[in-house]
């Protein structure tokens, strides 16, 4: 009976299929990643941008227009004006709006292009509430109105004496994109990555010009927080260019572009050219170093250029082709082959880089051959730890999984027993986890990596992340610190904020360190109940309650119960990104933090760490 009932049930009347606009917005993550509000460089209003920019960088490419001009408005509308060859008139709808058309079909019109899949600005006209697109050609002119993939307005051909190129805007959809913002360094870092990639390309965003002379070595510069050991090296060719130094750092720091996408999960480019790197720098001083002493302290930056391109997900953050076209030889062969005759060329013609070089690797052998046994030590007890350790309660999904799911991977570093419970029963299971800190954690501030071993929370917490041997291999896309809104909160806060950045500053680097808000104030009568983050926030809600609101002020994590902890780490929950500034050197920044008190040193930390507003007088609290 109960079989007879479930086949009435998938009948024929239930299959039913979606038109393309409706899948995308019914299923957005397949095109676009994850959602999100703008708080993160990789939600989906910069996805976008992004799928929007690739069509005008593809025209530049083929020799078509040298200006794209962005614009950002407060309302959250955007406007990218290329100057292309534009859409074909006749063309314009389909483009916009039916699937699988599009002329990067065509691989002699885009052999190297980014997008494949004729998707990308289709989604963006789906997921808006206005997308506006608009082609001009010798003179003529097409524009074709749209609100969330449907047409509003197909505009006549007219005369126009505007130069040729496509003019698209857009603004993301507030009910699939709720409380978004942009963040305008966020859309900074993504135009200046194309103009790294395509010298003599000048973008225009809000009336400021980013553009690039020098490629590979300008996107380095702007990185680079201190003075590379040795000038940096550029090798090119007709399909790869790499830029490659060392800094005075732990851990290896890489940038990976295919056709100009940001490949912030690397793939097969990036494992050839840590492979191949690690040979013939063994070749050129005829010694089979270890690896890590090889490539500690690296700082590269490599874009190659692949004919159809196969990404591991719609948002191509990692590659998986393993050729470089049809009919080209293997990515793999491709990087060995030109990396091993033009960085051997380079070395034997440069001495002193040279030179710098073997000592600097000199030196990490020294290092690492000093904590071999402690290492070896260390290891099996967190081996032996992993199977039942109590201070980490995991998720099932994590970074390095293939699932879309994997962006939402987060682990929330917490303080004693009462903060990590509250967490772990409001958490979701299937993408957060927790590790719970004993209480303050050791000073690491001018230590060596012998630290990381030695404590055996430190070790534990670098075998939960499992970042050992790099972020390859990193579980969470989200590290959170999660600390109390008090002046011990924040000195635990300093404490993991200079372990990362002394012994894992990639981390840090690629946008994977945040700090938890969670609200100072609860304010609520029998009706309705309001969390404040700010006092002033406390104040309007103090407001909007009326006559005798009830008023509660959060010291800890602890004191927030499970059921009201859910609200603060859901969909609406509040991060903070912990970003460097340029030109301040990491030793500096750890210098200030934990270093001797100095008079500069609480404007030093607000300055060039973005924190809590709200916490500033805790930080004064700890001079």
């Amino acid at each position: 009976m109960q079989s007879s009932q479930n086949t009435q049930n998938y009948s024929e009347d239930a299959i039913r299929t979606l038109d393309w606009k409706e899948h995308i917005r019914k299923r957005p993550g397949m095109y676009i990643g994850k959602l999100g509000d703008g708080t993160f460089a990789d939600d989906g209003i910069y996805v976008l941008l992004k799928e929007v920019m690739d069509n005008s960088i593809d025209e530049f490419m083929m020799g078509n227009g040298k200006k794209i001009e962005v614009t950002l408005s407060e309302d959250g509308r955007v406007t990218v004006r290329d100057f292309g060859r534009g859409i074909p008139l006749g063309k314009v709808i389909d483009v916009a709006s039916k699937m699988n058309t599009g002329a990067k079909y065509d691989s002699k019109a885009f052999k190297k292009s980014v997008g494949l899949n004729g998707v990308g600005i289709k989604a963006v006209n789906a997921l808006s509430t206005m997308f506006n697109v608009q082609a001009y050609r010798d003179g003529q002119t097409k524009r074709v109105e749209f609100c969330r993939g449907e047409v509003v307005t197909d505009h006549e051909i007219t005369m126009s004496p505007d130069k040729n190129g496509t003019f698209i805007e857009f603004t993301p959809d507030t009910t699939i994109f709720e409380n978004y913002k942009f963040q305008e360094e966020y859309i900074e870092t993504l135009l200046k990555n194309y103009t790294y990639l395509n010298k003599g390309l000048a973008i225009v965003f809000n009336g400021r010009v980013f553009q690039s002379k020098n490629g590979l070595l300008d996107l380095l510069n702007e990185n680079m927080d201190s003075e590379p050991l040795y000038p940096v090296i550029q090798l090119a060719d007709e399909d790869l260019e790499i830029a490659i130094t060392h800094g005075n750092q732990y851990g290896e720091e890489y940038y990976t572009f295919v056709n100009g996408q940001h490949t912030t999960q690397g793939g097969t480019h990036l494992i050839a050219f840590r492979e191949a790197y690690v040979k013939t720098i063994r070749e050129f001083y005829n010694k089979n170093f270890d690896v890590s002493d090889i490539r500690t302290g690296i700082i590269a930056a490599i874009s190659i250029k692949i004919e159809e391109p196969v990404f591991e997900s719609q948002t191509k953050t990692k590659l998986g082709s393993k050729d470089m076209g049809p009919e080209g030889p293997s990515v793999r062969n491709y990087v060995l082959d030109m990396i091993t005759e033009k960085l051997d060329n380079f070395l034997h013609k440069n001495a002193d880089s040279a030179d710098i070089l073997h000592k600097k690797i000199l030196e990490s052998e020294k290092e690492r051959k000093a904590i071999s046994g402690i290492k070896k030590l260390a290891r099996d007890r967190a081996k032996k730890v992993s199977l039942h350790n109590k201070k980490l309660r995991d998720c099932r999904t994590h970074y390095t999984s293939n699932k879309e799911e994997k962006l939402d991977s987060s682990i929330f570093i917490t303080e004693g027993d009462s903060a990590s419970g509250s967490i772990t029963k409001a958490r979701n299971v299937n993408s957060q986890a927790v590790f719970s800190l004993k209480g303050k954690p050791l000073n690491s501030y001018g230590l060596t990596r012998k630290v990381v071993y030695e404590n055996e929370e430190f070790n534990l917490l670098q075998a939960a992340l499992d970042i050992e041997d790099g972020l390859e291999t990193l579980r969470y896309n989200h590290v959170i610190i999660a600390t109390d809104a008090d002046v011990d909160g924040m000195h635990i806060r300093l404490l993991l904020l200079t372990f990362f950045l002394q012994f894992f500053p990639e981390l840090v680097k690629n946008g994977h360190l945040y700090i938890l808000q969670t609200p100072l104030f609860r304010v609520r009568n029998k009706k309705k109940t309001y969390y404040c983050y700010s006092e002033e926030e406390r104040d309007q809600a103090v407001k909007k309650v009326g006559a005798k609101p009830e008023i509660t002020r959060f010291k800890g994590l602890g004191e927030i119960s499970p059921d009201e902890f859910k609200h603060f780490i859901g969909k609406d929950i509040r991060l903070e990104q912990v970003r460097l500034k340029k030109d301040v050197p990491v030793k500096d920044l750890l210098s200030f933090y934990m270093g001797k008190n100095t008079p500069d040193r609480q404007d030093f930390i607000i300055d060039n760490l973005v924190i809590e507003e709200d916490l500033v007088k805790e930080i004064e609290a700890i001079k």
